[in-house]
């Protein structure tokens, strides 16, 4: 069931109002690792070795437990690449991780995505195209809803929107400011929660909504696929990922 016109707007709004009691972080107080059951929710990655996932190895690793993307001075990158997760391609679901990120990097996780040619790096067998949680070291873009290589931005953080037949989304609510939002990321470890069910599409970090879309764009919109990691092009930065863990609806 897709979850437009009122119901949708008024199940957005609840998370919305939700999520302003819900637990945000300090400097002090950031979120730590989780070490209990979550009913429902699986694993992604075991944290030692990059089984179940597929990247190139010059920019993915495996670090004190955390899933890495690395770009160093001697491995700058010309285009985006990714390394991904080869356990489905799902189509509701909820997806949660940890995510930690140096000030100049760029990074992302895609979902309901689909691998294609990159022009500028044949080379590249990792480059994507779908959604995408965006995230990035300076806080501008984090938590977004880009859509890579396709449609490009459908929800900036704070924003509600609706997606249909070509057109640029509508914005039907701007439930935040984006600079305030941006308070609640911490230069350490951050939470991420996706909760992709239907047309909506719901970015969640640290207990706070981020963004949402209303996807009714059926011509151009997913309803199932890969996911998958970004680092971005750019300077060198480093990514880190933990706790990566998926439920299936």
């Amino acid at each position: 069931m897709q979850l437009t016109g009122r119901r949708g707007f008024l199940a957005a709004a609840l998370t919305t109002a939700a999520s302003q009691a819900q637990y945000v972080p300090k400097q002090s107080d950031r979120p730590e690792l989780l070490t209990i059951d979550e009913a429902g929710f699986v694993s992604m990655f075991d944290g030692k070795t990059l089984n179940g996932w597929e990247g190139d190895t010059r920019y993915w690793s495996v670090q004190d437990g955390n899933l890495v993307g690395e770009i160093t001075p001697d491995t700058v990158i010309k285009s985006n690449t990714f390394i991904i997760w080869r356990g489905g391609s799902p189509r509701d679901f909820e997806l949660k991780v940890d995510y930690r990120i140096t000030p100049s990097g760029n990074s992302g996780i895609n979902y309901r995505s689909v691998t294609v040619a990159d022009k500028v790096t044949p080379a590249n067998q990792f480059a994507m195209r779908g959604y995408q949680c965006d995230i990035d070291g300076r806080n501008v873009y984090t938590g977004q809803n880009y859509e890579e290589k396709g449609r490009l931005f459908l929800a900036l953080r704070g924003q509600m929107t609706h997606v249909v037949n070509g057109r640029r989304p509508i914005v039907y609510s701007n439930f935040g400011d984006s600079k305030e939002m941006a308070a609640i990321l911490t230069p350490d470890w951050n939470s991420i929660h996706l909760i992709i069910r239907g047309n909506m599409l719901t970015h969640m970090i640290n207990g706070r909504l981020m963004s949402a879309v209303v996807d009714d764009d059926a011509p151009n919109r997913m309803l199932d696929g890969l996911i998958g990691v970004q680092v971005h092009v750019g300077p060198p930065m480093k990514v880190e990922y933990r706790g990566f863990r998926i439920k299936l609806w």
